[in-house]
C-alpha cells in the first residue's frame, strides 16, 4: 500500500520504531511541562509546590475523601502527604473532620480558599488543554485518552474508573 503522505493509519501505529517512541516520550515530557507551566507559576506565588496541587485536586473531586484513600490515590508515602497535609491546613485551604462511623478516620474538605485555589490552578490546566484539543480535534482526543488510559498501571486505572464514574 503506497504512503499517502497523511497520518498513518491505526494499523501502521502497531510496529513503531525505536525513534517514533522515543519522540512520543519526549513530546510527552514537553507537554507536561507546558501542562505544569501555569499552576506551578500560581503555586510557587503561594509557597507550593506539584504536591499540594495533586492533594488539592482530589480532594476536590472526592470532598470527604479519607487520608488513606488519598495516599492510595496519590501514591505517596504517609509522611510525605502528612507534611502536604499539614500545611494546606494550616494555612486554612483545607479542613480534616473526623469520621462519624470510624473515629479513627480522617475525611478531607477544601476550605472557600482552598476551593478558590483549586479553581484558579484548574482553569489555567482547563484553558490550556481545551486549546490543546480544539487545535488537534475530535479524533485526536478520543486518541489522546485512550493511549492515556493504556499507559496506566491496574491500580492507577481502578482509580481514574472511579473518579470517571463520579462524574465531573
Amino acid at each position: 500500500m503506497a504512503d499517502s503522505g497523511g497520518p498513518p493509519s491505526g494499523e501502521s501505529l502497531l510496529f513503531l520504531t525505536d525513534d517514533q517512541l522515543r519522540k512520543g516520550i519526549e513530546a510527552m515530557f514537553f507537554a507536561y511541562r507546558g501542562f505544569t507551566a501555569d499552576p506551578d507559576r500560581i503555586l510557587a506565588e503561594k509557597g507550593y509546590g506539584r504536591a499540594h496541587h495533586r492533594a488539592i485536586h482530589f480532594i476536590n473531586r472526592s470532598p470527604g475523601t479519607t487520608v488513606n484513600n488519598l495516599l492510595s490515590i496519590l501514591g505517596v508515602t504517609k509522611q510525605s502527604l502528612n507534611r502536604v497535609l499539614r500545611t494546606l491546613m494550616e494555612d486554612g485551604l483545607v479542613e480534616s473532620r473526623i469520621g462519624k462511623q470510624d473515629k479513627r478516620e480522617r475525611h478531607l474538605f477544601l476550605t472557600e480558599t482552598g476551593q478558590s485555589l483549586e479553581r484558579e490552578l484548574s482553569d489555567a490546566q482547563r484553558e490550556r488543554m481545551r486549546g490543546a484539543f480544539r487545535q488537534a480535534g475530535p479524533d485526536a482526543v478520543s486518541g489522546f485518552r485512550h493511549v492515556l488510559e493504556a499507559m496506566m498501571d491496574a491500580d492507577t486505572a481502578r482509580h481514574y474508573k472511579r473518579l470517571k464514574e463520579v462524574g465531573s
